[in-house]
Parts: structure tokens; sequence; C-alpha cells
């Protein structure tokens, strides 16, 4: 029987379970991953399919149209079909924005755990949509004892995230809070650097997480510089990403700089406490494979 599980199945999640079942996930047999970008403007058509042997297949369709908001519409929308493994049929229906808040958060979520010092105590978050609601619940979970901080170009969306959230600061000048922060979390539409690497301070990490499309990146050349970089996934952010796929076309990055992504596991740790860790975050089918899965068995119980 095909399940339909829809928002209501969240109190059944756990940040940390998600995280530790990505990590899993990337033990089983490489993810075989199929993308599909169409634009029209600023508008994107996203189709992104995935099959893990072992855990089944998945088609994840998203729209990203970033005028919605302004007709008071989500920006993202789409949908999700997970289906068996064994014989392919349709196992769940997955509500597009359950999937996408957990896979998203939880991605970034375990290169915080795996890279950032477990003492982290001050957590900025840059920008104040989705990503940054999801980070703020999904950090929580690994730092209980850290204060958050929010910055976002207008403060509008910042008042809106307050009012969940009233003992999250807000912080006026971005070079300021950068310098101060032990996690950065960017989670934002830009397609220029908004975090420059001449503000990063010994000992931080950084997710970059709103970069999606060939123009669009949160960090500067010197960011990648400074950092040891890491990527959730090499086959989804060389190519496809503006904030990796731009210094490599310039030259003044490569793909060797690159440690490791999460098929290379055990490269993701921390050297010492003053280095500068980065990782991004490009997402890609086979991890929302792997969340699909982890919420359907959670709803199961299993």
């Amino acid at each position: 029987m095909t399940l339909i599980i829809g928002p209501d199945a969240e109190d059944k999640l756990d940040w940390i379970a998600l995280s530790d079942a990505i990590e899993a996930g990337h033990r089983m047999p490489r993810a075989e991953i199929g993308d599909t970008f169409l634009y029209r403007g600023d508008d994107t058509l996203l189709s992104r399919a995935a099959w893990i042997t072992g855990m089944g297949q998945l088609v994840k369709t998203a729209t990203i149209f970033p005028g919605n908001p302004d007709r008071n519409i989500p920006a993202v929308n789409g949908g999700v079909c997970l289906f068996s493994d064994a014989d392919g049929r349709l196992e769940a229906i997955i509500d597009f924005h359950l999937l996408t808040k957990w896979k998203t958060a939880g991605d970034s979520l375990l290169a915080a755990r795996k890279l950032a010092r477990p003492d982290s105590k001050n957590i900025l978050l840059v920008g104040a949509g989705n990503v940054a609601r999801s980070m703020r619940q999904a950090y929580a979970a690994a730092f209980p004892d850290a204060s958050f901080t929010i910055w976002n170009r207008t403060l509008g969306n910042v008042a809106s995230i307050r009012a969940d959230y009233p003992d999250m600061s807000i912080a006026l000048d971005l070079k300021e809070a950068v310098a101060d922060a032990d996690i950065i979390a960017t989670g934002t539409m830009s397609t220029r650097p908004v975090i420059r690497g001449k503000w990063l301070q010994p000992g931080q990490h950084l997710d970059l997480i709103g970069a999606y499309r060939p123009d669009m990146r949160e960090g500067d050349d010197d960011v990648l510089r400074r950092a040891r970089v890491f990527v959730d996934s090499r086959a989804t952010t060389f190519g496809h990403i503006g904030e990796l796929k731009i210094p490599l076309e310039e030259g003044v990055f490569f793909e060797s700089d690159v440690v490791g992504d999460y098929y290379d596991m055990e490269t993701f740790e921390r050297h010492s406490d003053d280095e500068i860790t980065l990782c991004k975050n490009g997402g890609g089918a086979h991890l929302d494979l792997m969340v699909a899965r982890y919420i359907l068995d959670a709803v199961r119980g299993s």
C-alpha cells in the first residue's frame, strides 16, 4: 500500500537520527543519479532521480519561482515519489516541503557535526528564509548550548523568525557577526558573494547552503582559499552550482582542492581548533532518497 506522508509526520523525526541515517546511506552502494534543470528567466524546474541498491528509487521535482513570495506563495514547490528497491512499486508520496526541509538541514547538520568544533557556542544564520528556520532547529539538536544570531538584508523576515525564536539576536553588521561566530550558515539566493574570506576567523566552520544555480554563490574566492573545503557530493556541486563552478572555470580553485565528499566520510574531520572548515551543500536526489527512506521508516516505526 502506498503511504501518503504529510507534515504531521514531523513529530516522529529526530535531527541526530536523520544525520546518522545520511551517513549510513553513504556506506551503501554508490547512488546512481540523474538531474534535469530547465530555466525560464529567474524561474527553475529541477527534476532529480536517484537509485541506491538496497534502498530504492526516488524522483523529486521542484519548481523554484523567486517572485512567489511577493504573492504570498512559497518560492519552492514540488512533489516526491519513493519506490521499492525490491519490485519498483510506489511506496510513498512524501510532502515536498517536509522532505526538503529535513534533507537540506540534515545534510548540513551532518557536516557541522563532523567539522565544527564541538564546543561551538555562537551560530550565525545568514538569510531569514525557510533554510534559517530549519537550521535553527537542526543545529540546536547538536549544539544545545549554542546561542543564535541572524542577519538578513531586510528586517521584515527577521521579525517573523524572531517571533518563533525570541531568544535569537539580530545582527546589523554582517562583517562583525561573522567575526563573532563559531558556525556560519548561509541560506540566501544571492548571485554575488555575501561572505568575504577576509572576515573569517581561525576555528570557524562555514556551511554554504543557499546557492543552487550556476550563477549563484555566497562565498568569495578568499573563502575557498582560506578554508579546508568539503562538499556533500562532488557530482552535484562541481558542474552545477556557481559556488564552485565559477571559481573552477576561472582557475582560482581546483577540484583537487576539495578534501572529500560524503562518500569519503573518513576525511570529514577537523585537524586543529584553529583551522577554518567549509562544506558546500549541493543536495542531490541520492540525499533525498536517504532522507525519504528515513522518514518512511520513522513513520512505520521500523
